[in-house]
C-alpha cells in the first residue's frame, strides 16, 4: 500500500483509534484531554485517573524547562561542580555510615552497591530535600501534548493515570518540571513499573525513602545490572546507569560519585 494510500486510510478511521493530536502551544489543550481520555479508558485507566487527567492544565513551566536544559551541555568538571559532588559525596558516606544495614540488604538483594543510590538519590533530590513543586499529572500530560516528545512521555502518562487509580499518587501530587516523582524522580511509567514497597507497610510510595531507593535499585536490576560486577566507565555496569539517564555527563558523575561513595 502505498503512503498516500495509508493516510487516506486513516483520515477515514473513527477518532477513538487514531492517537490524540500534538501541539506546539497550549490552545488545544483542552479538547485534547478528551481525546487522551478515550485512549486512557482504553488503555485500562479507571475513573480516578480520568478525572485526575480531565483536572490537568497546560503547563507552561514544563514546556519552559523542556526546552532549556542547560546542565547536560557541560564539561564532566562544571557537570561535578555545578552539581555539588563533594557536597553529595561526604552526605553520601554520612548516610551509608549511618544506616548501613538498610544499604547491604538492598545490595543482597538487587545487586546494586550503596554507592550507586545513594548518588543517584543526592543528585536527584539533595537526599529528598527538594522533590519538585510542580503538579505531576499536569506536567506529564502537558509533554505527551505537546509534539516534541509525545511518543516518549506517553506511557509515562499511563503510568501516571493508574497510579492515581491504584493510590500510588493523588491528582495533586507533586514533582519536577518534567513530572518525575519521589525521592529519585522516577518518570511515573517507569515508578508504577518498577515500583516496590521498601519498607514492607503495604503500599508503594515514592516519596517514602525506603520504597524509593528499593524501586531504585530493582529498576537498575532489571535493566541489567550484574551483582559483583564494576560500574565505572568501560566495565560492565556503567551502560546500566545510561538506562536511568541518557546523558553522558551524568552516567560520568554517579559512577565517580558512587565509587567516592564506596570507597
Amino acid at each position: 500500500m502505498s503512503r498516500f494510500a495509508v493516510l487516506a486510510l486513516l483520515s477515514t478511521l473513527p477518532a477513538s483509534v487514531q492517537a490524540a493530536s500534538c501541539s506546539d502551544t497550549g490552545g488545544q489543550y483542552e479538547g485534547w484531554k478528551a481525546e487522551m481520555a478515550t485512549e486512557a479508558k482504553a488503555e485500562g485507566v479507571g475513573k480516578r485517573g480520568i478525572d485526575a487527567l480531565m483536572a490537568t492544565s497546560y503547563s507552561k513551566a514544563t514546556i519552559g524547562a523542556d526546552r532549556n536544559q542547560k546542565s547536560f551541555k557541560y564539561s564532566l568538571e562544571k557537570f561535578l561542580n555545578v552539581r555539588g559532588a563533594d557536597t553529595i559525596v561526604a552526605q553520601g558516606r554520612a548516610r551509608k555510615a549511618k544506616n548501613p544495614d538498610f544499604y547491604a540488604s538492598l545490595e543482597a538483594t538487587y545487586g546494586v552497591p550503596a554507592g550507586v543510590l545513594i548518588a543517584i538519590h543526592g543528585m536527584e533530590t539533595g537526599f529528598g530535600g527538594f522533590m519538585g513543586d510542580t503538579n505531576v499529572v499536569s506536567a506529564i500530560a502537558t509533554l505527551t501534548y505537546d509534539c516534541r516528545r509525545s511518543d516518549f512521555f506517553r506511557p509515562h502518562l499511563i503510568g501516571a493515570l493508574k497510579m492515581v487509580d491504584a493510590g500510588m499518587i493523588s491528582a495533586k501530587t507533586t514533582g519536577a518540571k518534567h513530572g518525575e516523582l519521589g525521592h529519585t524522580q522516577f518518570l511515573p511509567g517507569n515508578a508504577y513499573a518498577y515500583g516496590v514497597d521498601g519498607n514492607g507497610d503495604g503500599r508503594v510510595d515514592l516519596y517514602n525513602q525506603a520504597d524509593a531507593l528499593a524501586t531504585t535499585a530493582n529498576y537498575l536490576r532489571k535493566k541489567g545490572w550484574k551483582p559483583g560486577k564494576g560500574y565505572q566507565e568501560g566495565e560492565p555496569n556503567f551502560a546500566v546507569i545510561g538506562q536511568w539517564n541518557a546523558a553522558k555527563v551524568y552516567q560520568q558523575a554517579i559512577a565517580i560519585m558512587g565509587a567516592r561513595i564506596d570507597g
